[in-house]
């Protein structure tokens, strides 16, 4: 008969692909319940409040209708659903392919079971495949596997967070108008059960057993499966532990996969109680906590309570007696096993002859260690009982009790059973690897000995009073040949053969009397060695190794071991040589990955990458997780450097009076200093003793674990210090919160200056390259902190999963927000722009200084952007400008509403607006009684300005603080950096004189699509600021401006030494931002508006509005300085020397 797992056998590869699909279906469901959108939840009540109204359950489908009719009936609503699809898509995308899938593989097994029934595979039929060793196998895991994916989606995704997400899928996608979407059929599979994960959570009637009949499966099969994993050992493994004592544990894989069968029989769990008995009987008889898939563990006691049957069944296990004989029987054999695996372990005890001669021993010491370890690992777990259960509190207690349980005892015992099998199977593979050659070696010697005594009684050869022996030379010759004969790969026939060898050679030293002649009884002792040296190699066989692979199963642990998470930190921390036994340890955890992969291997499906990355990524992170209490203890020695250099060592001045020394010397303080840093030095050395390690199909090099680590803690650090440091009162009153500012900077620079300088200082001591990390770990800190800010002004949102600047190994903690900004770079952008704000300070550009209107007290000056620097770094000054960026974009987005909602909508104000237009036009002329046409136009469309000019003035002042911004990184970096600000803008501006040429003459060269010169420049000119440098059309939007300003002007007087200034204080128009308020609004919109709003503002005369003349004249001045342009732009307008003579006259 063909191979059932054969490639050319359909019936085979039909279930193997199914059992291969469910083991990757059940990774990526795992590994989605990690990103579950938090906004599902509905949890917090703003997220209630925001979108309870676009996220419906399936209540929905009732009537959709009514849903969809309250989302037309508010635009807002439309608007905000549209936002959540762009920004949700995506990921919903992702779960309802998970969620197909597991609809698509129980369609699948149906309907190859009834392939199988309708004799579709020739000459099979489920009977047959379930007599198959393999078919049976497959058959029992793919009704196993299917009834975990329901399990774990209830547990990781609740009912109610799964309806949400269904429904917003069928909402949002295209799903709902195709006529072959099974869309129906998902949602009835996974409508919520009512389960709760949560502790305390009371269980639904009929649970799960009412879920796991959504999907219809032949009772035949339900039941022939149970049947074969209640009779056989289907995978063979009570071979591996012959001991009686050991059943459960060696059919507990079988158990997991009988306990989820069951549910797809419920009657067996309510009423079948000869059959439950034997069940208990054969799999809990001494258990009642198991791991079902990946370490989910499961306790029979609540699992079991509602079925009278399997509930019955169970109390024999659960009887007080059974379970103290239990506990006290593994307790007893922690207590005798430690002493002798520790012994195993002494440096040099486990050698190559005491392995081969004790590998049944050696073997059965591996069985009770883990057996005892999973027991109590298992019936010791927090996880598998609940507390507000009293009956399970008592088992515990009872549990807990009887096996003196010490979690410390049983996490060393773990320790030293990883490292004696991490070290036994490594010299078991190594001399499985040298078996032939060894073996070679030792049959050549004897045969060479034999070949020598035939020889040496031959006569011809001196040995001291040997006499020749024809016969003894002919035997020896001829044992020489049968050793020569032995064949290898008969290893069988080989062994009988050198037994017999070995048997004659003892007889022929007793019956020819060769024991007087000591040189020859030492060849026959040296041939008789080698003879049973070549016994021992031919008895190593691959079968140990497969032994040791299944006794050391550690899957269950999966989850559990991060109970014994802080015992292992703590003893890395004593004793950081620890890692070395930690290493055997997760590589034994790393066996667990065989379990769900062997399946998809064997079906060489695609998924065999994702999932093994899935499950590697996860062990490595839980090591990650260990191991960072290295960096953390590192960094808390480094906070102590710290504190002694700043505060308790002084500097040792360049000269010195020696009678002075002894107080510089300071020998406390340095000891101390020398004795952290050693510290620190050990525990580097600690974490580079594990060896370069393959965790699943991941390499963790220990260098690069522990420079991810000093990069997760300095990560930790820094943004809590900022999130703490930059929290501002914005209740205070203006005179007292100007002056928060500037010393919580100050503060804030000298614990990052701390950090800096505790780096410094550690990269030689650990071999890291100390400014690099500190550079790529602040600016990732700064730029995802800005790009989280920016999310609140963007529609489609970047989500923590698709941030370059977010990391999973060095994640960059997110801390709820204290006020209307997400993070700190968004309260001090509000901070900087509250004491700036235009209605309550001057700015005087000639001082780059903002003074307040009342008190005409400094407020600000550039040097708050130089602190910034110091603290933030450049990657702060350029985080800010982006996010100013954004804000402006914002504040001309809203005007752009205000403006053509309400402004072009008031039939009034237009008329204003078209009868002025039509005095001033032509535009060469100057407009006849100006005074009067103004002041009317101006009463008249007065109530439009507040709101016009808050906005303008918005702009502006954040257009000063861009200003500043690139003024201190320009200046920093020609400081700093004075070669690379000089090439930088030498290439700036020889690039744009090329593209310029380009343009002028197509012929000449330009930078192709696929060229990445100018995108890589980009990062660099921002940095330093060295810029590289949309049109709408609005109806009379140049005179709405002209107006405007016109409308400002008498509100502003004109001062010799500082320029345009507010007229009164109650009335504040602050002139700086007022005119950048109004150039960037105007850079908007087309030049030819531009150009129409000056020509306007040029034809006023003299005589009939002077002070307004002056103002119209300043800002023309203006407009050239802060565009850059030449001052022929303006004298094209007015005459040169009305420029150069205007303030004379004043």
């Amino acid at each position: 008969m063909v191979d059932f797992l054969a490639d050319n056998n359909l019936c085979g590869q039909a279930i193997l692909r199914i059992v291969s699909r469910g083991n990757a279906i059940i990774a990526e469901l795992l590994r989605l319940s990690d990103f579950i959108p938090a906004v599902f939840r509905l949890k917090d009540k703003s997220d209630q409040q925001k979108y309870g109204d676009i996220i419906c359950d399936f209540s929905y489908f009732k009537g959709p209708e009514y849903y969809e009719g309250k989302l037309e009936a508010k635009p807002e609503l439309q608007d905000l659903d549209e936002e959540f699809r762009e920004n949700n898509i995506e990921i919903l995308s992702r779960f309802y392919l998970a969620f197909e899938s597991v609809h698509k593989y129980i369609v699948d097994l149906n309907r190859y079971l009834d392939d199988l029934h309708e004799g579709v595979y020739i000459q099979q039929t489920l009977e047959t495949v379930l007599l198959n060793e393999d078919g049976k196998q497959l058959l029992c895991e793919a009704l196993y596997l299917y009834g975990v994916m329901l399990l774990v989606i209830d547990q990781k995704i609740e009912g109610e967070v799964r309806e949400r997400m269904l429904v917003s899928y069928y909402r949002y996608s295209a799903a709902r108008s195709s006529g072959d979407s099974n869309l129906d059929d998902i949602c009835k599979l996974l409508r919520s059960t009512g389960y709760s994960s949560q502790p305390g959570a009371k269980r639904p009637a009929n649970y799960p057993e009412s879920y796991f009949q959504r999907v219809p499966i032949s009772a035949t099969f339900t039941s022939m499966v149970i049947g074969r994993l209640r009779s056989d050992d289907i995978y063979n493994q009570v071979s591996a532990y012959p001991l009686p004592e050991h059943r459960s544990t060696a059919l507990a894989n079988q158990a997991a996969m009988l306990y989820v069968c069951l549910f797809f029989s419920p009657s067996i769990l309510h009423t079948q109680q000869a059959k439950m008995r034997e069940i208990v009987d054969k799999y809990f008889p001494d258990n009642w906590v198991i791991s079902i898939y990946m370490g989910i563990t499961v306790n029979l006691v609540e699992a079991w309570e509602p079925y009278k049957a399997a509930k019955t069944a169970l109390n024999y296990t659960l009887d007080s007696a059974n379970i103290k004989e239990q506990a006290t029987r593994y307790a007893a054999s922690m207590e005798s096993l430690r002493p002798q695996v520790q012994q195993l372990l002494k440096e040099g005890f486990l050698r190559e002859e005491i392995i081969l001669d004790n590998i049944p021993k050696l073997l059965n010491c591996l069985r009770d260690c883990n057996v005892a370890i999973r027991w109590l690992m298992l019936h010791s777990a927090e996880s598998a009982y609940d507390l507000n259960n009293k009956r399970l509190r008592q088992i515990k207690d009872q549990v807990l009790n009887d096996s003196k349980y010490k979690p410390k005892i049983l996490f060393q015992l773990l320790l030293d059973t990883a490292q004696f099998e991490f070290t036994l199977k490594e010299m078991f593979k190594q001399m499985l690897s040298e078996k032939q050659i060894k073996w070679e070696s030792y049959k050549k010697e004897g045969s060479e000995r034999m070949t020598e005594l035939a020889e040496v009684f031959s006569g011809v050869k001196p040995l001291t009073r040997v006499e020749k022996n024809e016969n003894l030379q002919a035997w020896f010759r001829e044992i020489s040949k049968q050793i020569e004969s032995l064949n290898y790969e008969d290893s069988t026939a080989a062994g009988r053969k050198t037994v017999q060898l070995i048997q004659a050679l003892v007889e022929v030293q007793e019956f020819h009397q060769l024991e007087s002649n000591l040189q020859v009884c030492q060849f026959l002792a040296d041939t008789r060695k080698f003879l049973h040296q070549m016994i021992r190699t031919i008895n190593i066989k691959e079968e140990v190794l497969i032994t040791m692979q299944i006794v050391g199963d550690l899957s269950y642990a999966w989850q559990i071991i991060d109970s014994f998470t802080s015992i292992m930190q703590e003893s890395i921390r004593v004793n950081p040589s620890m890692v070395t036994k930690l290493r055997a340890t997760f590589l034994k955890l790393a066996s667990a990955l065989d379990l769900p992969l062997l399946r998809i291997n064997q079906a060489n499906s695609a998924d065999l990458l994702s999932v093994s990355q899935f499950y590697s990524g996860e062990l490595v992170s839980y090591v990650r997780k260990v191991l960072q209490i290295i960096p953390e203890s590192m960094f808390t020695s480094l906070a102590k450097i710290i504190k002694l250099q700043i505060h308790d060592i002084m500097e040792v001045p360049t000269r010195l009076d020696k009678d002075k020394l002894k107080d510089y010397a300071q020998l406390t303080a340095r000891y101390e200093v020398a004795k952290l840093t050693h510290d620190i030095s050990i525990f580097t050395e600690g974490i580079l003793m594990m060896k370069t390690t393959l965790v699943g199909i991941i390499k963790v090099d220990p260098k690069q674990l522990l420079e991810d680590g000093i990069r997760k803690e300095l990560v930790k650090r820094v943004a809590y210090a900022l999130h703490r440091g930059l929290i501002f009162n914005p209740k205070l009153k203006f005179v007292i919160y100007i002056l928060e500012l500037m010393p919580k900077l100050k503060e804030m620079g000298a614990t990052m200056d701390g950090f800096y300088r505790s780096f410094e200082y550690i990269q030689d001591y650990v071999s890291i390259y100390g400014l690099k990390i500190w550079q790529e770990e602040v600016s990732r800190i700064v730029n995802y902190n800005v790009e989280q800010e920016c999310n609140s002004f963007l529609r489609t949102k970047i989500q923590d999963w698709q941030s370059v600047h977010q990391s999973t190994h060095i994640p960059i903690p997110k801390f709820p927000s204290v006020d209307e900004s997400a993070t700190f770079i968004g309260r001090l952008c509000r901070e900087i722009l509250r004491i700036t704000d235009p209605k309550l300070t001057c700015y005087i550009d000639q001082m780059n200084t903002w003074y307040d209107l009342k008190s005409h007290q400094e407020v600000t000056n550039n040097r708050l952007f130089s602190e910034i620097q110091n603290t933030l770094g450049t990657f702060g000054l350029n985080g800010l400008d982006r996010l100013l960026c954004f804000m402006i974009v914002k504040e001309l987005q809203n005007f752009l509403t205000i403006l053509q909602k309400t402004i072009l909508k008031d039939k009034a104000v237009v008329e204003v607006f078209r009868t002025l237009q039509g005095a001033v036009s032509p535009v060469q002329g100057i407009v006849a009684n100006a005074s009067k046409v103004y002041s009317s136009a101006v009463a008249k469309s007065q109530k439009i300005w507040g709101t016009y000019q808050e906005a303008i003035m918005k702009v502006g002042q954040m257009q000063i603080l861009r200003q500043q911004i690139a003024n201190e990184l320009n200046y920093s970096c020609k400081f700093d950096s004075k070669h690379l600000a000089a090439a930088l803008e030498n290439l700036n501006k020889s690039l744009l004189a090329d593209i310029e040429a380009h343009y002028q003459d197509p012929s000449l060269p330009y930078p192709k699509e696929d060229n990445t010169l100018l995108y890589d420049i980009t990062a660099y000119l921002e940095a330093a600021v060295f810029s590289m440098t949309t049109t709408n059309r609005l109806p009379y939007f140049p005179i709405i401006n002209f107006l405007f300003i016109i409308a400002q002007l008498p509100k502003l007087q004109y001062n010799k030494n500082q320029g345009m200034t507010c007229r009164k204080a109650t009335d504040p128009v602050d002139w700086p931002p007022l005119v950048l308020g109004l150039l960037t609004l105007l850079k908007q919109f087309h030049s030819r508006y531009t150009q129409q709003f000056l020509v306007s503002l040029v034809m006023i005369k003299i005589p009939d509005m002077p002070s307004d003349v002056v103002g119209a004249l300043m800002f023309l001045e203006d407009y050239v300085k802060y565009t850059k342009l030449s001052r022929k732009v303006a004298e094209a307008h007015v005459p040169s020397y009305i420029f150069d003579e205007f303030r004379t006259i004043l």
